[in-house]
């Protein structure tokens, strides 16, 4: 289960740290896309390949779900880190989650968001003032 909070900075050449228990669970190969709320998602390969068949069992014919199928795919690149533990971030996911130079990794179950520190900390500040009211209104879903 990937969890925990992670500060780094993203280099000139937009290589990010990854965590050595992000990289355990992670494995050698990895899934980076665009997440939802501005920020990145990574998969270990098995997770992508669930979301994946997901995603293909999708009706073509309605146009969201065309939306979402091109808004995953589209951006999706199979990363490894390097030596140092670092991977890089392709230029388009890096413009997408607006990294230019702090950057906070979150462990979400059986993801790994990659955030700016400032869209993190703006996330935050509207969401925690309604945590409670949010969790409430999910106790119908055995939450």
């Amino acid at each position: 289960m990937l969890m925990g909070e992670y500060v780094h900075s993203i280099d000139a050449k937009g290589r990010i740290i990854l965590p050595a228990d992000f990289r355990e669970e992670l494995g050698e190969h990895f899934v980076i896309t665009k997440g939802l709320d501005n920020c990145l998602f990574v998969y270990d390969e098995e997770e992508w390949n669930n979301l994946s068949q997901k995603l293909r069992q999708l009706p073509l014919a309605k146009p969201e779900a065309r939306a979402v199928v091109r808004f995953f795919f589209a951006g999706a690149r199979t990363l490894e880190c390097d030596r140092q533990g670092r991977f890089l971030v392709p230029g388009n996911l890096r413009s997408y989650a607006m990294l230019e130079k702090d950057v906070v990794l979150i462990g979400v179950s059986s993801r790994i968001e990659v955030w700016s520190k400032a869209e993190w900390t703006r996330y935050n500040d509207t969401v925690n003032p309604t945590v409670t009211q949010i969790a409430e209104s999910l106790a119908d879903l055995g939450i």
